[in-house]
């Protein structure tokens, strides 16, 4: 090796060391600043304060904002409003609109009027998470006041924690939403597959959630949602301890702002309320309650997944391992037995799973706001016009030229109880299991109550809990590398004359390849033991939590059938159920040829098994040929129609020349209405155009085409 080419190297890896310093120092300062004004929202976007959520009767530390559009926005007042709810799990506000191409920015693109539910870093006395639901319903009523020509309730979208708070907000008042995203967010929370997902076994591995309530209580009754954060970054120590570090120090110049602009919400960490951890814990990630119904508000009021009329998207994927796509979608399989349950309860339920997005891409990565984000809010319409059902969104990429923008299609095909078992669900013995750990949670809990707890707090005060918050590994590695140590202020004009003598290695120098084996070799490293780790959590969680003496102590036994049974039905919704559907059968013979039109294109667009834009378009173009049909008249004939079709589709069909009017010239010129719209739809498959001719058949429109359909 040339000895010029280690001189070189020696001279780059000191250059960029004290760079890297420099840049750690940056953010050091950058997170002292923070927490010295409070949580700093990370928003690019301006904003006007509508509602404090403090001076609510139940105050809690959120507010409303409206976001001001940008330069050369053009918002349209008729388009619902988008309501964006960031998580507080660990983190300030603002990850929903901190690029362009964001949730945020998608909306202002399409030209929807935009709303924020911001938060401040400290909670306010007594805020408890029912507060929080509640005042979402407050921000959102008032969003559904401010825009009462908009052509529906606000768009809501709902990033990991901030989903469930979301739809804990739906529950109490389905009423005041419209379609909502619940990107990465858990709602069955024991969910998961054999061999992932260790996450889900920690509450069991550490005892359950009474060492929270030891911590809140340490904090003087405030939780650090850092060691949240601290969960996260244990997921991949590889990518915490060493990779995220390493490529800034690899290229400091390329990776500073990335990095800092990052590390200002990554080290932006807020506090909880000791009763808020508590209940998150016990009645969501340790005792998994919400998918099942098992939660009621101090008002009485039940919280019922089932109780949302709105549509609901379920967006996770594959490579979230946090947020697992059984986690973001078991919560279907504890309520409903089958999809005609789902249908019968009114709900239209969708999903969309990707195939490699880590979790916080899933709310915060460009190509996932310009691909996913921006097709939801593009398709908002379309999606609140689906009738009940279990559908999956497929967004796929059109194809397209050299130079050209990227662009993509959106589909909605219909999907069974099936498809969501087949990505991996429970076993029986696995519910068991969890709801063990449930049970030895609440036991440990009662004993640190009665026996530890009056120590803890007879111990504990404000100055401790100043400790126990400054003192947090993931804070002290921010101050540290601030200027608050005298050692690193004199990295700054160390770094500064770097900047000025910096002369890179060439990058074919052979010790560049030797430091890419090394780093792999950390990584290699730092994977194994993880690996190694969350195979010994797993198999310790079996084996402890499955044995049948625990269980047995637990007061669970093999033959009482699953732990949390399903939500049973009420006889007031069976009533309704039924009553709705003798409605729709007294409905099959009546109706105007708007009906018609909307009953011939659903029928003919079942037979492709998938809905697209284009057939929306077709739907649409159809039946606002119809003097003085709104919007809102266009998809409630659509999701009425789908219905009827759904509870008889012969009869319906059957009727169909009973909604047009008797002279054959009428039946004609609609029959040519429907074929002139229908090619919007795309090349019909077999039993698509199977389902034309029959409709024309039935129209009379053409002899050949009966003789055809009574050979069938």
């Amino acid at each position: 090796m040339p000895s010029n080419a280690v001189t070189d190297y020696a001279r780059d890896f000191w250059q960029r060391s004290i760079l890297f310093l420099d840049i750690l120092r940056e953010r050091g300062n950058q997170h002292e600043d923070m927490v010295t004004h409070g949580a700093t929202s990370v928003l690019i976007y301006d904003s006007e304060l509508v509602i404090r959520g403090d001076e609510l009767p139940h105050p809690v530390n959120y507010s409303l904002l409206r976001i001001i559009p940008p330069a050369g926005a053009e918002i349209d007042d008729r388009k619902r409003p988008v309501y964006v709810v960031d998580p507080r799990a660990g983190q300030g506000p603002g990850i929903g609109g901190f690029k362009q191409l964001s949730e945020i920015g998608d909306a202002f693109k399409a030209g929807h009027p935009v709303y924020f539910a911001g938060f401040s870093a400290t909670p306010v006395e007594g805020q408890r998470i029912e507060d929080v639901a509640r005042a979402h319903t407050i921000f959102l009523k008032r969003v559904a006041d401010l825009h009462p020509h908009a052509l529906g309730k606000p768009f809501v979208f709902g990033n990991c924690q901030a989903g469930w708070h979301a739809m804990l907000a739906a529950c109490m008042r389905p009423d005041l939403v419209g379609p909502i995203v619940v990107a990465g967010t858990p709602l069955s929370y024991w969910g998961g597959v054999h061999g992932k997902n260790a996450m889900r076994y920690l509450g069991g591995w550490y005892g359950g959630s009474w060492l929270d309530r030891m911590m809140s209580d340490m904090g003087n009754g405030i939780f650090d949602a850092a060691w949240l954060v601290a969960n996260f970054d244990n997921l991949n120590p590889a990518n915490t301890f060493w990779t995220k570090q390493y490529n800034v120090w690899a290229n400091p110049e390329q990776e500073r702002s990335r990095y800092l602009e990052f590390e200002k919400w990554w080290g932006d960490f807020v506090v909880l309320r000791g009763e808020e951890m508590q209940w998150m814990v016990d009645n969501l990630f340790i005792g998994n309650k919400l998918s099942t119904g098992q939660i009621v508000t101090s008002e009485g009021i039940r919280l019922d997944l089932r109780e949302i009329k709105a549509p609901i998207v379920c967006f996770c994927s594959h490579g979230d391992n946090i947020t697992p796509p059984q986690q973001a979608l078991d919560w279907i399989l504890d309520n409903y037995r089958s999809v005609d349950e789902i249908r019968e309860c009114g709900q239209r339920i969708f999903y969309t799973i990707d195939a490699t997005a880590g979790h916080l891409a899933i709310f915060v990565g460009t190509k996932i706001a310009a691909k996913d984000h921006a097709q939801f809010i593009n398709n908002m319409e379309l999606i609140d016009a689906m009738p009940p059902g279990l559908y999956e969104i497929v967004i796929t990429e059109k194809p397209t030229g050299e130079g050209e923008a990227v662009d993509y299609d959106l589909a909605i095909e219909e999907r069974g109880l099936d498809d969501i078992r087949a990505l991996g669900c429970n076993t029986g013995e696995d519910e068991r299991e969890f709801a063990a750990a449930a049970r030895i949670s609440e036991l440990n809990n009662a004993l640190y109550q009665t026996f530890a707890q009056p120590w803890v707090k007879m111990v504990s005060g404000p100055q401790v809990a100043r400790a126990v918050i400054e003192l947090n590994p993931l804070r002290v590695g921010y101050s540290f590398f601030s200027d608050k140590n005298f050692m690193m202020r004199l990295v700054a004009p160390m770094a500064e004359q770097v900047k000025v003598e910096r002369s890179p290695a060439s990058a074919d120098n052979p010790l560049f390849a030797m430091q890419r084996q090394f780093s792999s070799a950390i990584v290699q490293a730092l994977n194994l033991l993880r690996d190694v780790r969350d195979e010994h959590v797993e198999r310790s969680f079996h084996a402890i939590y499955g044995s049948p003496l625990v269980q047995a102590i637990c007061g669970i036994s093999q033959n009482d059938g699953p732990p949390r049974p399903r939500p049973g039905l009420s006889p007031s919704v069976l009533t309704a159920a039924e009553r709705e559907r003798s409605r729709l059968r007294g409905k099959i013979g009546e109706g105007t040829p708007m009906d018609a039109a909307a009953r011939v294109l659903v029928y003919v667009g079942k037979g492709q098994h998938r809905i697209e834009r284009s057939t929306f378009d077709a739907l649409r173009k159809l039946l606002l040929a119809y003097p003085h049909v709104s919007e809102t008249e266009f998809k409630a004939a659509v999701r009425e129609q789908w219905a009827i079709l759904a509870v008889d589709e012969p009869a319906a069909m059957t009727a169909l020349a009973q909604l047009l009017p008797p002279e054959p010239e009428a039946r004609r010129e609609f029959s040519d209405l429907v074929q002139k719209a229908l090619p919007v739809m795309g090349e019909l498959n077999v039993e698509g155009q199977r389902r034309l001719r029959k409709v024309l058949h039935l129209l009379g429109a053409d002899d050949e085409v009966g003789q055809e359909v009574a050979a069938e």
